[in-house]
């Protein structure tokens, strides 16, 4: 029995050092999981937290690096879209499924005009939809190699371009050489076996094979039946394809499409086989010449044009689909009116200003904000004084969607039109500050001063203490006599300086900073008898690009909103006494 217990004994302090090196040993391998870190996916989130930037759909000048509410209103912030790197500062990116579900729409601005009695007419460069042919899949089957990859590939007449694995015909195959060991009493039942594999596009020569040996091939080669570029391609090595499943489309872009936009007022001026002289920016010192091929019988409602089209030769291979090219129509009588017309779709107000968006890169979904200046209307149509030239490609349809995502950004919008006007609330704006308010404010610039200065040495934790004591000495100061909008400003800045108070994260504290000198600098450039004299300073590319500033008693620039990584960066725009 002293055997059993000691054997009992043994085998739980195994138990014991097993445990411990399984679970217990394992911490010194690895790092204890810091606070506040997901590690349930097995996957650190700070990299992706740190890149991000969250933004109030109702208020989109609001811009902080960590998801939370809305300081202004209380909503519940929303990611920033971050695929819009290497962007202008007022450009916006749109994805392509955003472009598709609302239905946006764009077209080339002063499609037509005149100058000299010639008609000048922008457009691009299209390939040539009856030069463009397209391969189908003539049997089913697996696709177990693939010879053209890639948009932009050169295929060729008769060339390989897939080998199939196909079940049909394996079986169509056995079915062959039983029908060809019978030719001699049942010829035409041979015939009608081989004429399937002629609807198969399969080639004899494959077949005389098959019949020789007497051995079923497995896999069979695609070959291509037309010449061209390849512009779209639909399969990859894999894909099971069907009996008329379109494997590429080709272009023969040997000849092209001039495509241009011409307004509803100059159609009578357009005939088929006119004459047109067609430049490219490509090559500036060419001029091609071309004729007028086809008018289009529709007009595009949206934007109130009709399509022309020329067909261009290009043999040396010159002209690229997508290329902007001008047209020159002569012999044309001008009216005198050269004036920019655009669609009543294409134009937001907002009461005192006019703005369409236009489309900054031709090759990619990225717009910005103009303003113009509109003349007479004509129906639907505006007449453009200014603000617009011939070839800028404007929105026609969907303009209010890329707004919405423009003021989601932050950026330059139709409810935002110089983003924050931070310089102009601080040096303009005017308050009435009783006098028992000025001297209760006058005691929190102090510590106003001191969260200044620890902003200036990135110590979030001085930071914290200094909002704190600066929010006490607000909070008791008389509301009365205070007017509705002092009242706001007040109750903003001390909401910031306690979320200031309350966040330890420094970037996070920044960005509260920003929205606290909003409301906090025009109390005290409203605010008379400080003993100090006080400098308003900014900053231009804090906040995103889109300036801040603070205030200070030092005329030397100090930076807050960086501090050691760009310390000097700003100017003083105002001064307090």
């Amino acid at each position: 029995m002293n055997k059993n217990v000691l054997y009992i004994g043994i085998a739980l302090i195994a138990g014991v050092l097993v445990g411990y090196l399984i679970f217990g040993g394992s911490t010194g391998n690895s790092q204890t999981a810091p606070e506040n870190t997901n590690i349930s996916d097995g996957h650190d989130h700070t990299e992706e937290s740190l890149s991000q930037t969250w933004t109030c759909s109702m208020h989109p000048q609001i811009m902080q690096p960590e998801p939370g509410d809305c300081p202004i209103c209380g909503m519940e912030l929303i990611p920033v879209d971050t695929s819009a790197d290497g962007l202008a500062l007022n450009e916006i990116k749109m994805t392509k499924n955003a472009m598709a579900l609302a239905n946006i729409q764009t077209t080339l601005v002063g499609g037509s005009r005149m100058e000299d009695n010639t008609l000048l007419l922008s457009g691009k460069i299209m390939q040539n939809e009856e030069e463009t042919s397209t391969l189908p899949a003539h049997y089913s089957g697996r696709i177990e190699n693939l010879y053209v990859t890639y948009p932009g590939e050169l295929v060729k007449k008769g060339q390989a371009v897939a080998k199939v694995y196909s079940p049909a015909l394996v079986s169509a195959q056995q079915e062959l050489i039983t029908a060809y060991k019978m030719r001699g009493t049942q010829p035409r039942l041979y015939e009608a076996v081989r004429n399937k594999f002629k609807n198969w596009k399969i080639h004899a020569a494959q077949l005389d094979e098959v019949l020789k040996t007497g051995e079923i091939i497995t896999e069979f080669t695609i070959y291509s039946h037309v010449s061209g570029v390849v512009t779209d391609i639909n399969i990859k090595v894999g894909d099971h394809i069907t009996d008329g499943h379109p494997i590429f489309k080709a272009a023969n872009l040997n000849t092209v499409w001039a495509v241009f936009d011409a307004y509803e007022s100059q159609i009578s001026d357009l005939k088929e086989g006119q004459e047109v002289k067609i430049s490219v920016n490509a090559y500036p010192n060419k001029e091609f010449t071309a004729k007028i091929s086809f008018i289009d019988p529709i007009l595009n409602m949206a934007s109130r044009t009709i399509v022309i089209r020329a067909v261009l030769p290009n043999k040396e291979n010159l002209f690229k689909p997508g290329m902007f090219v001008q047209g020159k129509v002569n012999g044309i009588t001008n009216d005198g009116n050269e004036t920019i017309v655009v669609p009543q779709s294409a134009v937001l107000w907002t009461g005192e200003r006019s703005l369409v968006y236009i489309k900054t890169n031709p090759n990619e979904p990225v717009f910005e904000m103009r303003e113009i200046t509109l003349g007479n209307r004509n129906g639907d149509d505006f007449m453009v004084v200014s603000g617009l030239e011939i070839g800028d490609e404007i929105v026609t349809n969907g303009t209010f969607t890329v707004d919405a995502a423009a003021q989601l950004q932050g950026k330059k919008s139709m409810m935002n039109k110089d983003k924050i006007t931070t310089e102009t609330e601080a040096t303009v704006m005017k308050m009435v500050l009783p006098q028992p308010f000025q001297e209760s404010f006058k005691a929190a610039i102090d510590h106003y001063l001191n969260m200044k200065d620890a902003f200036v040495e990135s110590n979030s934790k001085q930071v914290a203490v200094y909002a704190k004591s600066t929010s006490q000495k607000l909070k008791t100061i008389n509301l009365n006599g205070l007017g509705k909008m002092e009242k706001t400003h007040l109750t903003k800045s001390i909401q910031m300086l306690d979320a200031i108070g309350d966040n330890p994260n420094l970037d996070n504290q920044r960005s509260h900073f920003v929205i606290l000198n909003q409301n906090f600098v025009p109390l005290a450039k409203n605010t008379e008898g400080f003993s100090l004299k006080l400098y308003i300073q900014k900053c231009p590319m804090a906040d995103n690009n889109k300036g801040a500033f603070w205030l200070s008693n030092q005329k030397e620039i100090r930076n807050p909103y960086y501090g050691e990584q760009m310390m000097s960066c700003g100017s003083i725009i105002d001064s307090i006494r």
